[in-house]
């Protein structure tokens, strides 16, 4: 075999070996670089994913939509915005390529709620992604307050901790003071037709006043330093593997105990 080169048996190894099981729910963010050359890209993760949580398990990754927000704004161009549409609209780009190709694998489902949309792939595919809440995406009804209920995982694959979009779910949990709140406007379909309707959640570019942009890292890694969740190779890439329901509660308990000292 090619030094250097995983394959879909070896990263069902290590995916094992940091933790995965048969069963398990996944959110993974994936770095596709930083796990190495792959004989067939990133459908070897996604199979290894597969093979190691089997039939019954599901992997999320986190969608979001490739939207122009200058080009939302302009009353000039709305008339020729597609609107959002779950089956076709494309992830956005900032996420790299990992959510487009497990939402474009057969089989696949997506959430409705456009910022927040997530794909689910595996045996509940259709509960992670039905009755996505279309206000406040990240909150209890959502793939992420699911997560939690269904005490799944999450794998950052080679993905910078600060990435970890579970730690919304815990923003929005959390009882802090000054909470921004973001309103907006942009087309779904509703019934076939291109409707224009007003959003609003809590801004998760910068939902706390005064923290710096990095603090789900800080918190990441906190976390892992209580001796809960595991840190490994997947690849080639440096990957970490925490349980949603642990990490969440962890999460709400930082963010709240910050917020008392504000």
């Amino acid at each position: 075999m090619t030094a250097g080169v995983a394959t879909r048996s070896s990263l069902a190894d290590d995916l094992s070996a940091i933790g995965l099981g048969d069963g398990d729910a996944v959110l993974v963010h994936a770095a596709l670089r930083q796990v190495g050359k792959l004989v067939n890209g990133p459908d070897d993760i996604i199979d290894a994913l597969r093979d190691v949580i089997g039939e019954a398990g599901t992997i999320i990754g986190y969608c979001d939509w490739q939207l122009d927000d200058e080009l939302r704004d302009d009353p000039a161009m709305r008339p020729h915005i597609a609107p959002f549409d779950p089956e076709r609209s494309r992830s956005i780009r900032d996420n790299g390529y990992w959510p487009e190709a497990l939402r474009t694998t057969p089989g696949a489902r997506r959430s409705a709620s456009p910022g927040a949309s997530m794909a689910a792939l595996g045996g509940e595919a259709e509960w992670f992604t039905a009755d996505h809440a279309l206000d406040y995406g990240y909150g209890p009804q959502s793939p992420l307050g699911k997560l939690v209920e269904a005490k799944g995982k999450v794998l950052m694959l080679g993905a910078p901790l600060d990435t970890m979009t579970l730690l919304h779910h815990a923003e929005h949990l959390a009882d802090f003071p000054n909470k921004r709140i973001l309103r907006y406007e942009a087309p779904i379909l509703i019934a076939g037709e291109t409707v224009w309707r007003w959003f609003e959640e809590f801004d998760t570019s910068d939902v706390p006043d005064g923290l710096p942009e990095d603090y789900f890292a800080t918190i990441v890694e906190q976390f892992l330093a209580t001796g809960r969740g595991k840190r490994g190779k997947v690849g080639a890439a440096n990957s970490v593997l925490v349980p949603a329901d642990e990490m969440v509660a962890f999460g709400v308990d930082w963010l709240e105990r910050w917020g008392k000292t504000r």
